[in-house]
């Protein structure tokens, strides 16, 4: 399977133009978008804490052991 070389300035032109084609999200999108992944980086965090400690308390409660 032969490729097609290309001269790198062409390469650049063209890496140019399909940036030139992307719709950029603006900076409130992005903002947003920041804050809602850290979000619910902290509830999933907490969520799995809680889960770690009933689980935790129910081996403790069943077996006995830990703590």
């Amino acid at each position: 399977m032969a490729s097609k070389i290309t001269n790198p300035f062409t390469f650049l032109q063209q890496v140019r133009s399909e940036t030139a084609k992307v719709t950029w999200p603006s900076r409130r999108e992005t903002l947003i978008s920041t804050v809602m992944v850290f979000a619910f980086a902290i509830i999933a965090a907490i969520f799995f804490l809680l889960a770690d400690q009933v689980m935790g308390y129910g081996v403790e409660l069943i077996l006995g052991i830990g703590r």
